[in-house]
């Protein structure tokens, strides 16, 4: 370390200066020139150097930001300005009707500009800056007033303790930044996850998490938090030559605040209606939530005119979306028994509106996941679509139904009575009959479509079929005639040559989808795919050692002894004998042309597991992503199409911020899976 005092002081501001570019490029710009280990490296450097020479202490340096000593309460701080809250509306006629009345006011009748933002789902908050540092934030409070929580603020990294100024810019004396703070999906996931381990009570959205999180007396509480913030403004801002939000959105970001790209600005109802409505069909995309978007007229001059009506500014409208969140009664738990015999819970729920659609069931996972969040029969739960998309059970809302106990699977499959057992290493029961209906019924399911992609003979076709009790298994299939088609109501003789001709025609499918198809445990697209090529036929395939499986890339003991185990079951053995007798040929290899994995419906993409997830185990999760045709990987590189994070995503998930990976959390994996009906 430097022995003279200028030497020190000159290093830590040049590491002060270092360290907040490289923050600026990985928290605003997600652009990181430097890898986490390299970042941190710096750190400990200033950090170690600061410790050695207190004298040189900084409120603004990096190393601040987190380790003030918990606080006994929040002061009340007054708002450089007032923080208005928003009129609401939800349709395009009362759109049109506030862009009505905003000309009326400005006496025009020409276009106003109007901006539109995102309303992120998070907790509002302003933040003070004096002569380019930050020195206080607060919470909005009731609009006038708010909580002083400064040093909570300080740990967000998104956040500059120092405005980036322009060469020969001298910083404002005063300004005023409002922003709002919140939790990306995956980060509430997390969150959410480790609440319950903890058996507490889940958050019931994003934006409650991310006010509690913003109150704790203990800023290291708030700092393990992952929360960030996207600014959307400027409260007080005398001084600055600034004339539209538009421009000071643009200035804010020049000067290294993180706006949302995702801001457009607009001159006609028509123009604001078609972005709403494209910003609702991107919602279950985004990393974080929104509830609507925020309207305000552009230019400062017109919003002055234009004023505000019980503290509710009149150049403001805030188009509200329904909430993807709701509180409802789980009336009862029902198993449903899946195509390999698994059992898996689901939630028959009071009917309830959430984001827009009224949901009556709602998927649990598994017994670990039900009771590790506490769910029982009778209680009033938390429901949110994942991703707008598929309802799940968040937690219960407390204290427990009188009476509730704690959910046991039962020990009986609920279709054909056989006890179910729990593969060691799984955290799913399965039952073993593999005569159950319900397997059965799922396999002809799986077979007909994802496998085989029979034309125009589908799910509803099979469920059909097996209601009239003309098919119970795979060889039922091909001994259809167009006699018995016919004979059924709502079929002609057409329609049913056609289905019997499709039918017909999938006997000649090549290896690897028949494959696909047989419903072998751990067997999915990639390693039917990669089985066809390494063996020419079924035949050869069935008499395989596990040792000889084994040579296949990308297969393991496990899964080999699980592929030689069911092709030495005598049952199986029949089903095989019977297709073949029918005309299946079952072959494969090298001789034949192995389809692409692009058509698969996820073949092409790479997908990288890591952390805990609650409703499968990783190993599940690889399963279930491979038999839709995707690459399951162990790390993360630029040819990643997503990172599935669970908790504790660790180095993988710093790799895939840094790349600009897309990450799915556990209710974006749901999301994804369940649009192929895995």
């Amino acid at each position: 370390m430097p022995s003279s005092s200028p030497d020190v002081e000159r290093e830590i501001a040049e590491l002060r200066e270092l360290i907040e570019r490289h923050a600026h490029r990985y928290y605003i710009l997600d652009d990181p020139e430097l890898s986490d280990a390299e970042f941190d490296a710096l750190f400990d450097r200033l950090r170690d150097i600061e410790s050695a020479n207190p004298a040189y202490v900084s409120a603004m340096s990096p190393t601040t930001r987190v380790g003030a000593p918990p606080s006994e309460g929040f002061e009340k701080v007054e708002h450089l300005t007032p923080m208005g809250s928003l009129e609401k509306c939800t349709d395009a006629e009362a759109l049109e009707k506030w862009v009505s009345d905003v000309r009326k006011r400005l006496e025009t009748d020409d276009d106003v500009g109007v901006v539109a933002e995102p309303k992120v789902d998070g907790s509002a908050v302003t933040l003070v800056y004096e002569d380019g540092e930050f020195v206080r934030g607060a919470t909005r409070g009731d609009g006038a007033r708010g909580e002083d929580v400064t040093a909570n603020l300080r740990t967000l990294g998104a956040i500059p303790l120092r405005m980036r100024t322009p060469a020969g810019e001298k910083p404002p004396a005063r300004f005023e930044v409002r922003g709002e703070v919140y939790f990306s999906r995956g980060a509430f996931a997390r969150f959410n996850e480790q609440l319950a381990s903890q058996d507490r009570k889940p958050a019931p959205n994003p934006r409650n998490a991310a006010a509690g999180s913003l109150r704790q007396l203990d800023s290291r509480v708030t700092a393990e938090r992952e929360l960030s913030i996207w600014v959307y403004g400027l409260g007080y801002r005398a001084g600055l030559p600034l004339d539209s939000q538009s421009s000071a959105l643009e200035w804010l970001r020049q000067r290294g605040f993180r706006t949302n790209p995702d801001i457009t600005r607009h001159d006609t109802v028509e123009s604001m209606v078609e972005a709403i409505a494209d910003l609702e069909r991107r919602r279950p995309g985004l990393d974080y939530e929104i509830d609507g978007v925020v309207l305000k007229v552009d230019r400062f001059e017109e919003q002055d005119v234009l004023g505000s009506l019980h503290g509710r500014p009149r150049w403001a409208r805030g188009y509200k979306w329904a909430p993807s969140t709701a509180v409802t009664r789980l009336n009862a738990i029902h198993i449903g028994v899946g195509r390999t015999g698994a059992l898996n819970p689901w939630a028959e729920l009071e009917p309830v509106e959430v984001g827009g659609v009224t949901v009556s069931s709602a998927t649990l996972h598994n017994e670990e996941d039900i009771n590790r969040k506490n769910i029982r029969e009778g209680d009033r739960v938390i429901v949110q679509r994942a991703g707008d998309v598929i309802p799940q059970v968040v937690g219960p809302v407390l204290p427990h139904a009188p009476g509730s106990t704690e959910f046991r699977m039962p020990a009986d499959c609920p279709l054909c009575g056989v006890a179910v057992v729990r593969p060691e290493g799984e955290v799913k029961q399965r039952c073993p009959n593999r005569s159950c209906p319900s397997r059965g019924l799922e396999t002809l399911i799986h077979w007909v479509g994802p496998a085989l992609d029979i034309e125009g003979v589908g799910e509803k076709f099979v469920r059909r079929l097996w209601d009239e009790e003309l098919l119970r298994s795979l060889p039922d299939l091909y001994r259809l005639t167009v006699e018995q088609l016919a004979n059924l109501e709502g079929y002609g003789e057409t329609s049913a040559a056609g289905a019997i001709a499709a039918i017909a025609s999938s006997r000649d499918q090549p290896m690897q989808r028949a494959l696909f198809g047989l419903n072998i445990r751990n067997v999915g697209w990639v390693v039917a795919q990669s089985l066809a090529r390494h063996f020419s036929t079924l035949d050869v395939l069935a008499k395989a050692s596990s040792e000889e499986i084994q040579q296949v890339d990308g297969i393991g003991p496990d899964r080999a002894d699980a592929i030689v185990e069911w092709f030495t079951d005598e049952e199986n053995r029949l089903v095989i004998e019977e297709l073949q007798s029918l005309g299946l040929r079952f072959e494969g290899g090298p001789q034949t042309t192995v389809l692409d994995a692009n058509g698969a419906p996820l073949g092409g993409n790479t997908y990288v597991l890591t952390g805990t997830l609650g409703g499968r185990t990783r190993d599940e999760a690889r399963q279930a992503l491979e038999a839709l045709g995707a690459k399951v990987t162990n790390s993360v590189s630029k040819n990643t199409t997503a990172l599935v994070a669970g908790v504790g995503g660790g180095s993988k998930l710093a790799a895939a911020e840094r790349l600009g990976i897309e990450i799915l959390g556990e209710s974006g994996l749901e999301q994804l899976l369940g649009d192929h009906g895995t």
